[in-house]
């Protein structure tokens, strides 16, 4: 069997194949599902939709693909590259992970002792910037030589429980740190600041507008908040379903913050033009929305630990489409994506996945 690469040349397929062809079915409701047989050791699945009334919200041909990484890595973040492979944090085995899709090919590039790295990053350097919570340090790999530079806390601010971080236009990287701070980071000279959140425990996903504007999440906190680039201040926005867990953030093109909702199981959107807010359950029982991303299309992507699944929501439709993934439980606690592509960490397997679509 072979596949296409980037640049549409075939090539033979190094995973085995599932037997088996999935396909979008007709559900109640407005969402549709992606299911079918799977087994426990492939690790590549194709993905069809067939001809469906427009209420089944039929999302056109996906392809489903699992990567094994060294087992107790324990992979929690992905990045994809600027050279096509994928960086994944191993946040068990203290490392920072690169997988060559076309191969299989994992390298490993050790970022110290004692580390326990949660997200990671590409910068506009090109390189992978890293938060690690074991060594309460952001940490840069160079994507060419692999050097690694740690850039740490201060030592008034220990045991930060570091979490995700973003740039802002300036450059500048924010990140996030459970503990109840969040912080910037001046690369070129290496100057940091680290901020007391308003409710304290709680900071979790970061991300950048198109426009610049840095937004967190609030895990503890059941908020999101808009940082300040300038001054630093924080400033909370509430959403309407409280205690909601707010646990990841990340902006479509217009600027709008999706938010994954994970003690209440929806997604929900923050609109800054008009200062509305919207929620969506996930389609099944207890759901538990971890991971959020928006692909170049503005469909908005959530991984359901609840489910096992990932789920594809069409904000036009408000229509979701489930991905169900193979071997048992998952945990894709964070999603990343490129043209064509949505990646994520199943953490519980030892495994990357992605889904590939047209774009």
């Amino acid at each position: 069997m072979t596949r296409a690469n980037a640049n549409g040349v075939a090539t033979p397929m190094r995973c085995a194949v599932l037997g088996v062809a999935l396909m979008l079915t007709a559900c109640t409701g407005s969402n549709a599902r992606l299911s079918g047989e799977s087994a426990s050791t492939p690790s590549t699945a194709q993905l069809t939709s067939a001809a469906s009334p427009p209420s089944t919200g039929a999302a056109g041909a996906l392809r489903l693909e699992t990567f094994p990484v060294p087992a107790g890595g324990r992979p929690h973040d992905v990045a994809p590259a600027a050279d096509g492979g994928v960086w994944f944090t191993a946040q068990g085995a203290g490392y920072l992970g690169h997988l060559d899709p076309a191969t299989g090919r994992v390298s490993q590039v050790p970022l110290g002792s004692g580390s326990a790295p949660h997200g990671v990053i590409v910068g506009p350097d090109g390189a992978a910037w890293v938060t690690d919570g074991g060594l309460n340090a952001i940490v840069r790999v160079d994507a060419t030589t692999r050097a690694v530079r740690r850039f740490p806390l201060p030592t008034n601010r220990p045991d930060a429980n570091l979490n995700t971080a973003t740039f802002d236009r300036s450059g500048a990287l924010w990140f996030t740190g459970q503990a109840g701070v969040y912080g910037r980071l001046d690369p070129a000279t290496g100057e940091m600041r680290v901020f007391d959140a308003p409710r304290g425990r709680g900071p979790y996903g970061i991300a950048t507008t198109p426009s610049g504007e840095v937004y967190y999440a609030s895990l503890a906190g059941s908020h999101i908040a808009r940082i300040d680039t300038v001054t630093g201040a924080a400033t909370i926005i509430e959403p309407p379903t409280r205690d909601q867990g707010a646990r990841r953030v990340w902006s479509d093109s217009q600027g709008r913050i999706w938010v994954s909702e994970w003690n209440a199981g929806k997604l929900g959107v923050f609109d800054p033009a008009s200062s509305q807010w919207r929620e969506w359950l996930l389609p099944g029982n207890v759901p538990r929305a971890y991971s959020v991303y928006v692909d170049e299309r503005d469909q908005v992507w959530v991984s359901d630990f609840a489910a096992n699944s990932l789920l594809r929501f069409d904000p036009a439709t408000e229509r979701f489409t489930t991905v169900d993934l193979p071997g048992g439980r998952a945990d894709v606690r964070q999603m990343l994506g490129r043209a064509g592509e949505v990646w994520g960490a199943a953490s519980a397997q030892d495994r990357l996945v992605v889904v590939r679509f047209g774009s």
